[in-house]
């Protein structure tokens, strides 16, 4: 499961950041430091939202 998660989270954690540093710059925040603190935490969102996609998905495939 750790390999579909990886797969998961290349596409998710790379929206979530790109959401993020999106919002940052919507809300007037221009400079490097917050433009790399959203990126980060969109990033490290992606995570837990990747296992957990990864799980439904692997329920999916493989039925108990």
């Amino acid at each position: 499961m750790l390999r579909l998660t990886a797969l998961i989270y290349i596409i998710a954690g790379g929206m979530l950041a790109g959401s993020c540093v999106i919002a940052a710059l919507t809300l007037g925040r221009v400079n490097a430091a917050s433009i790399s603190i959203a990126a980060l935490v969109g990033a490290l969102a992606g995570l837990p939202l990747s296992w957990l996609v990864a799980s439904k998905v692997n329920k999916v495939i493989r039925p108990a």
